[in-house]
């Protein structure tokens, strides 16, 4: 997840999330025999799944803007054991907006708490947080929690309620988002999604992404996404992105 917050005349008008993983943020094709994980990468809303216990991946994605506005990202995560197993994730981001610079730091816990696999419902929890490399705050901090519904075998709707706050301007809102995945086949999927904040201070337009993911290996996918006002602006974004996944036994 990425969060920034910007002042401007009328109050914080610029928030911004991206899921890690997250995030990150909707199903991906994993390493197999491991279960489904939700799409991360620059996508926003997330599903229930985590892999199994020494499962790894690697998500990075470039997004320019009609605006001039940028964001780079780099997403390492592993799913470890502790008590239960628990996905922990980092993003490590270096955006550019409103023709300033800076970079940020969120990590991320997610479990699973009822498993989607044959009950075609499932739920989990995410809770993290967010450091701004430049000026070295911590400025954000949110729980998520996620919903996911099988429709079809090939159809996935997941629904995201969360919180969200900056605890240096004391700003909260509620977080909330929407997607849908259709698994044309093993090597393709489209992903929609809309997401956005519902609380005084932050921007309440919402913001939507549709995205291509082509998966030519198990090991890794390539996302092609067109997204609207993802960061609140009014603007137009394009997103590549590589994922990749491996196991590391060490986690085991």
């Amino acid at each position: 997840m990425r969060v920034e917050v910007r002042k401007a005349a009328g109050g914080f008008d610029r928030p911004a999330i991206q899921e890690l993983g997250a995030a990150a943020l909707v199903c991906t094709v994993l390493l197999a025999p491991l279960p489904t994980l939700a799409s991360g990468g620059a996508f926003a809303v997330d599903d229930v799944g985590i892999d199994s216990v020494g499962s790894c991946k690697v998500e990075s994605w470039a997004s320019f803007a009609d605006n001039r506005d940028f964001i780079g990202a780099v997403a390492p995560g592993c799913v470890v054991s502790l008590g239960r197993p628990v996905e922990l994730g980092m993003t490590f981001a270096r955006f550019h907006s409103g023709g300033e610079w800076g970079s940020e730091m969120v990590f991320k816990g997610k479990t699973n708490l009822i498993p989607v696999e044959g009950n075609k419902f499932g739920l989990a929890i995410i809770a993290g947080g967010a450091i701004d490399l430049t000026s070295r705050q911590f400025n954000a901090a949110f729980v998520t929690i996620p919903v996911s519904f099988q429709l079809h075998d090939q159809l996935q709707l997941n629904v995201n309620a969360g919180w969200i706050g900056n605890p240096t301007t004391n700003e909260h809102a509620a977080s909330w988002g929407v997607g849908l995945t259709w698994e044309y086949n093993k090597h393709f999927k489209v992903i929609g999604e809309t997401f956005g904040f519902v609380g005084d201070g932050f921007n309440r337009n919402p913001r939507a992404q549709v995205g291509l993911r082509f998966t030519p290996q198990e090991h890794y996918d390539i996302d092609i996404i067109y997204g609207r006002n993802i960061v609140g602006e009014n603007a137009n974004w394009i997103t590549v992105g590589l994922n990749l996944r491996f196991d590391a036994s060490g986690f085991k």
